[in-house]
């Protein structure tokens, strides 16, 4: 059973947002009509994860995020954005927001984003005694464009870091999405060359568009490259596709409250926003993450 807490002080918002998520079989929903009303609830109860508005009240969004991140370090949070908030969208997301969902797009994207951030949360720590001990790990992937086999990669870096303990809940989270939204991107718009515009104009012909391709010489033959260096100072992902490209300096910055709200700079956003580093090469078939710990944990001796 999957426990979920809807905040919003709109009755009309936070019953479409309930009523979507109600509808997912073994999904639990309930409601809190702001920020304060919400940890108070929180001080009794446990949740899987937290979908919130921004615009709130009393405590707005950002406010509400800090809160849960401080007091219930293991609850992810999603953002509902409308606009006017997208200020403090970006602020949410850089304090350890998990992923927003635009309102206006609530009833194709909610349901997506919260399974994807529920398998990133909920991910099973095992063979942890064992992954504890191991210093570094270097590794490197040739992958098709399966959403599966991306999705299943994600999750295995996710118990890796889990498992050799150097990042927090909150940071392991924020790197998952962010190697997600990367894979991604390589494989729709890089190799699939499926333009992330034509989502905002048709979300069926999109992803329509992109299985085709996947089955479609030249496409379907092409590959997702990638190379992975974790070790207990931190962890960089190098992903390369081998689609067109793009040029990455002509983008508009997905970070100015113009943009937020375009389903096309989700990405972007979301990896800039959580990741120390993103670089991509002239080309724009290849981008660079990097995420760093601060202190190196002290792991078990090695007898």
């Amino acid at each position: 059973m999957v426990s979920i807490l809807v905040v919003d002080d709109s009755a009309v918002d936070r019953r479409l947002a309930g009523g979507l998520l109600a509808k997912q079989d073994g999904w639990v929903v309930h409601y809190a009509i702001g920020g304060k009303d919400a940890a108070s609830w929180l001080r009794e109860h446990t949740v899987d994860i937290v979908v919130t508005d921004l615009q709130m009240p009393e405590m707005n969004g950002l406010e509400f995020v800090r809160h849960v991140r401080g007091e219930h370090t293991l609850t992810p949070v999603i953002l509902m954005t409308g606009q006017g908030s997208e200020d403090i969208a970006v602020q949410a997301l850089e304090s350890g927001a998990a992923s927003y969902v635009p309102k206006r797009l609530m009833e194709t994207d909610l349901v997506e984003t919260v399974e994807r951030v529920l398998t990133l949360a909920g991910e099973k720590r095992v063979r942890r005694s064992l992954i504890s001990r191991m210093r570094s790990l270097r590794t490197h992937f040739v992958l098709e464009n399966d959403p599966a086999m991306l999705s299943s990669m994600v999750a295995y870096f996710q118990g890796l870091i889990v498992d050799m303990g150097i990042f927090s809940e909150s940071e392991r989270l924020k790197i998952g999405v962010a190697l997600e939204e990367a894979l991604l991107n390589a494989s729709y718009h890089g190799n699939l060359e499926v333009n992330s515009r034509l989502r905002e104009l048709d979300y069926a012909t999109y992803y329509n568009l992109a299985r085709e391709r996947r089955a479609t010489e030249p496409y379907k033959s092409r590959r997702i490259y990638v190379d992975v260096d974790l070790s207990c100072n931190g962890v960089v992902y190098v992903i390369r596709d081998e689609g067109p490209g793009f040029d990455p300096h002509g983008q508009p910055d997905p970070r100015a409250p113009e943009n937020i709200e375009r389903p096309s700079g989700r990405g972007m956003l979301l990896m800039r926003s959580f990741m120390d580093r993103v670089e991509y090469n002239d080309t724009g078939n290849m981008v660079r993450l990097e995420k760093r710990t601060t202190v190196c944990p002290t792991l078990p001796a090695v007898e």
